[in-house]
């Protein structure tokens, strides 16, 4: 065992397999996306910064309807849940994005909608991605750790299992 046998097993599997001459192109390409730009893959940092907005929102929310419960209790916690998951729902059902998706142009689409939107990228926006997905998808991201484990391509298993991607519109 020397250096070299620790360093590729501190930098991961990905680093020896690259340092082995495999290929993993950029993230999306799998998928048929251009790399950059309008029909690409959304950031990791984008995509926090909208679930942030999101959950920011929902907090609000919390505070005016029920500005008897305290803040840090449990039926607090709760109903800020359930507010994020019922925006998060509804939004994503109707419209292919949440509030905090849309301010930072970020939308979910189907896998075979991904076709459409990566031809020109000025296609205007899709429709929702349907109640049943939109639904599984909620539900799992509610759960959060569906959400943090994520593929090659910067899919979270949430968008995996919901059959969607975020995109950037």
């Amino acid at each position: 065992m020397n250096r070299r046998d620790i360093g590729s097993w501190i930098s991961g599997p990905r680093e020896s397999l690259t340092a082995a001459g495999v290929e993993f192109g950029y993230r999306g390409e799998r998928l048929g996306l251009p790399e950059t730009g309008p029909g690409s893959l959304a950031g990791l940092g984008r995509r926090f910064v909208a679930i942030a907005i999101d959950w920011a929102a929902s907090l609000l929310v919390v505070r005016l309807l029920f500005a008897e419960l305290t803040y840090g209790s449990p039926a607090y916690g709760m109903a800020t849940l359930a507010i994020f998951g019922f925006e998060i729902f509804v939004l994503t059902w109707m419209s292919g994005a949440s509030f905090g998706q849309r301010l930072l142009s970020i939308q979910i689409r189907r896998l075979d909608q991904l076709a459409v939107a990566s031809g020109s990228g000025t296609d205007g926006p899709v429709a929702g991605i349907g109640l049943a997905a939109a639904a599984f998808r909620t539900i799992l991201l509610c759960l959060l750790i569906p959400a943090l484990i994520w593929d090659r391509d910067g899919r979270g298993l949430h968008d995996k299992a919901a059959g969607t991607a975020c995109v950037r519109t």
